[in-house]
């Protein structure tokens, strides 16, 4: 694993600790107290309580004991929660993904390392068939098309890299996806006809599993909220890890991990749901343009 790698895992795995360093931070506020105040409790620099905050840098159980003997907290429970997700977040650090043996997966990297540890997925894609529904012809067709391949075993090793994210929908603990999936996507002929009826087929044997709901925007619904972007909105099981909404375009990748952007985008999610058809509805205009082709 390069250096690159090792830093993007680090990155990721501090989606909880951005989580722990808030809450702290809103404690510290609440007390009337500053970084440097925090920084002698803990014999440190206000520099280190920065980066804690921002989840930079791990808490250990002792600097998590004496902020809050500093601010004041004396239930438990609190505490109890703060030690739990500092543990988890100590663990995903540690993690070595199978992720970090692709690099063909550039920017995918950090939020296929969240897919893993995720327990529900709830994705609006207008103008593709979302990666963990993707067979592999579909997949390869969508990195030649981009364009931005230069080596066939390159491709050849992101499509395996796809394709090994598919686990995630059938394995001990299987992610829960919500995909809801514009109309074009499923017209756009990816790789050509044989393909496409191989990736429609493929939706109708995904959407049959308890753990997947599947979803089309029909051209019909005109505009709706979902025309301008595409997002996902990844959650997980551990108490108090707050939901990453995640948006890739062709120039950069973005990630908005506020509490206030996690809820915007629900209520856009479920508006777009509301454009969309009924799952089995859905389901039969797949099967209608399958046969089309």
């Amino acid at each position: 694993m390069t250096a690159e790698q090792a830093n993007r895992g680090s990155r990721v795995s501090t989606v909880l600790g951005r989580k722990l360093g808030g809450e702290l931070l809103r404690l510290r506020d609440a007390a009337g107290l500053t970084q440097s105040q925090a920084a002698q409790a803990l014999t440190a620099t206000a520099a280190k309580v920065a980066k804690m905050e921002r989840g930079w840098v791990p808490f250990r159980d002792p600097d998590i004991r004496a902020l809050c003997d500093l601010y004041g907290i004396d239930d438990p429970r609190v505490l109890d929660r703060l030690l739990s997700l500092a543990k988890t977040d100590r663990e995903r650090r540690k993690a070595k993904g199978w992720w970090n043996q692709y690099p063909e997966l550039r920017s995918l990297v950090e939020y296929v390392a969240l897919e893993d540890i995720a327990t529900g997925i709830r994705s609006w894609q207008g103008s593709f068939v979302p990666g963990l529904l993707q067979t592999p012809d579909y997949a390869r067709s969508l990195a030649v098309g981009n364009a931005d391949w230069e080596d066939p075993d390159e491709i050849e090793r992101f499509v395996e890299a796809k394709m090994a994210r598919q686990a995630r929908l059938s394995d001990a603990t299987p992610l829960r996806l919500w995909a809801v999936v514009g109309e074009g996507a499923l017209r756009q002929l990816v790789g050509g006809r044989a393909v496409m009826r191989s990736q429609l087929a493929r939706l109708i044997e995904a959407a049959a599993l308890p753990n997947v709901k599947v979803q089309v925007v029909p051209f019909i619904a005109g505009s709706h909220p979902g025309m301008t972007s595409a997002f996902s909105i990844v959650s997980f099981e551990e108490h108090g890890a707050m939901e990453v909404v995640y948006m890739d375009t062709t120039s950069s990748t973005l990630w908005l991990e506020s509490e206030s952007d996690a809820a915007r985008h629900n209520v856009t999610f479920d508006r777009i749901v509301r454009n969309g058809f009924a799952p089995q509805d859905s389901i039969a205009l797949i099967e209608g343009i399958r046969r089309e082709l």
